[in-house]
């Protein structure tokens, strides 16, 4: 993919998320959001060797079924958004590690790894679905956070993606990702950092909030990384290359949801516990 490209695509997508993370009410935004990560998901179906339009259909179903469960009866309850998102933060800072050290893990195309990996797809959408409920209902300043959180993912990517074309030498994870640097991983927490800096006063923080801000910014960067590298472990496991060629230069939508999933969970689930 040419740099150009993937500018371009970057400027003309970028808007429309913003806006719906500014200006739509609560449940409109995780509805939309719902119908996005089922759409990712469907890619992923791909990822666990189903290419079946059946089976592929049957497991959105079944994911659909959940999402709306939660909101079934008033909407779910703060317990149990937050309860959600905390197993979020364990599948992605504790199991998903794991997994990335052994690349080989669940690689043959077995039953038992077709289901694993969707179990896998499942716990990667319903967290941050529901990490995002809780973060955007949370306040007059909620929408401002869940843009923040976005902001942290994307700038990160950024940041990595233009300091590991220019500086990258030291390989991340050869196996899974080649192209993906030590100094890209430094140069996305680099300009994550910034963003807390530049960010704070309009999350209605003081300066006395900043060193909290900067451990939560930071954290969520070095996991959103966690993320890319298990979706291209994946990919790399599928034989394919992009998750989908929805988005000229970026791939897939599970291409951009990666880093997100990842993020949101471990985001709010910081955010709280930092008095933040």
């Amino acid at each position: 993919m040419s740099r150009r490209q993937r500018i371009t695509t970057a400027l003309l997508l970028a808007p429309l998320p913003v806006l719906a993370v500014l200006f739509l009410p609560t449940p409109w935004l995780a509805a939309a959001l719902a119908l996005v990560l089922l759409a990712g998901l469907w890619e992923w179906t791909a990822f666990a060797g189903i290419h079946d339009r059946l089976p592929r259909a049957a497991f959105l179903t079944a994911n659909a079924l959940l999402m709306a469960a939660l909101i079934w009866g008033g909407g779910p309850s703060l317990f149990t958004l937050k309860l959600l998102s905390l197993v979020g933060v364990l599948w992605w800072v504790a199991a998903v590690p794991l997994w990335l050290a052994r690349p080989a893990f669940a690689s043959a195309d077995t039953a038992a790894n077709r289901a694993l990996k969707l179990m896998a797809g499942t716990l990667g959408i319903v967290p941050a679905w529901c990490a995002l409920g809780w973060l955007h209902a949370e306040g007059p300043l909620g929408p401002r956070w869940t843009l923040y959180a976005l902001l942290v993912v994307w700038i990160a990517d950024s940041g990595a993606y233009f300091a590991g074309s220019k500086f990258g030498k030291r390989k991340l994870a050869p196996s899974i990702s080649p192209g993906k640097t030590w100094e890209g991983v430094y140069g996305g927490l680099a300009a994550t950092a910034l963003l807390a800096v530049a960010g704070f006063p309009l999350l209605g923080l003081g300066w006395t909030s900043l060193p909290a801000l900067l451990v939560a910014t930071l954290l969520v960067a070095g996991v959103s990384v966690v993320g890319d590298l298990f979706e291209s472990l994946m990919k790399r496991h599928s034989g394919v290359k992009d998750s989908g060629a929805l988005f000229p230069g970026h791939g897939g939508l599970m291409d951009r949801l990666d880093s997100i999933l990842a993020a949101l969970p471990v985001f709010v689930v910081a955010k709280a516990w930092l008095g933040l």
